[in-house]
């Protein structure tokens, strides 16, 4: 009976957490802070700079690209949530954070990637209306709208989110050592006591996993029921193929990388190499934020037009 008393004395004792990821780096860690920096100053760039186009340039003040810079404005959050402790963690030697910081670094990736799939539904949305239902686009689509889905679709992952990490945080933890570049919901619920109970923490990590896979599941329907539409039509192809493209490639990506983290989470893939982990760890904060301005930023005819008027003028 004693030995359990003790152990819940320990576990209240922690009050950092060490983070083990960048254990096997130690021969390489100012190249790979160049890089990191590198490729972070560049999520930065582009990202910056097609919502400065969206909010400067009026002809862009509709609904698809609004949404489009709520994504950018997303990325932005999650990598933010990120980058700057994995910056500061390649130039220290030890790697820590603490108890709360690694909660609240959990709640933002995760409500980042919550909210992008959000985001993600609410595109498929606006694409199902301009194609399939263009007399109602208008009314249903306006500015105000669509200012009201992109605060659902921030703030709804947000306080989800936020109930699996205040369930998360009653628990007293037995180990402050994680294998993981920075901090995950699924990652601190392993770390908590034998005695402690989780039940709650799996039902509910369950059931947020459900909403989203069903979001994910509308996407699919409503890109499936656009393309049924757009077969026969030579303008809802083309409107398709302009509009519609690079919401699927960002959803694919966005699919593959999430998918990744989760399955090495849930399956704990502890038998592979660490720089494996970690690169599978750090797909979803890395491709979708690049990759998305870059896609929408050469694919939409608007932004590309004012990208290139842009580049053009500054070099007259």
């Amino acid at each position: 009976m004693q030995k359990p008393k003790i152990l819940m004395n320990n576990a209240s004792a922690i009050s950092v957490v060490f983070l083990s990821g960048l254990n096997d780096t130690r021969n390489y860690r100012p190249a790979l802070f160049f890089l990191t920096l590198l490729c972070y100053c560049f999520i930065i760039l582009v990202n910056v700079s097609l919502i400065l186009i969206i909010i400067l340039e009026k002809s862009l003040h509709e609904p698809m690209y609004i949404l489009l810079c709520a994504f950018c404005i997303n990325s932005l959050y999650g990598t933010t949530g990120f980058y700057p402790k994995f910056l500061w963690d390649l130039l220290s030697p030890v790697h820590v954070i603490s108890y709360y910081g690694c909660l609240i670094q959990a709640q933002v990736m995760y409500s980042f990637a919550c909210s992008d799939l959000s985001i993600l539904s609410v595109m498929a949305y606006d694409r199902y209306l301009a194609i399939c239902r263009p007399l109602e686009y208008h009314s249903l689509m306006s500015n105000q709208n669509v200012v009201l889905w992109v605060c659902f679709s921030w703030f709804t992952p947000f306080w989800i989110v936020a109930v699996n990490i205040s369930l998360t945080s009653r628990l007293r933890l037995c180990s402050p050592h994680m294998s993981r570049l920075f901090c995950v919901n699924w990652s601190i619920v392993r770390l908590a006591c034998p005695q402690e109970e989780t039940t709650a923490n799996s039902i509910v990590a369950n059931l947020t996993i459900i909403i989203y896979v069903c979001h994910g599941l509308f996407i699919v329907w409503s890109y499936m029921y656009l393309v049924k539409n757009c077969i026969n039509s030579l303008e809802n192809r083309a409107k398709f193929m302009q509009t519609c493209v690079p919401h699927l490639i960002s959803l694919l990506t966005f699919i593959v990388t999430i998918l990744t983290d989760i399955m090495s989470l849930r399956l704990s893939f502890d038998d592979l190499p660490q720089t494996l982990q970690n690169l599978i760890a750090l797909e979803f904060l890395l491709i979708p934020p690049i990759m998305n301005p870059l896609i929408y930023g050469f694919k939409l005819t608007k932004i590309r037009y004012k990208i290139i008027k842009l580049v053009t003028f500054r070099f007259k």
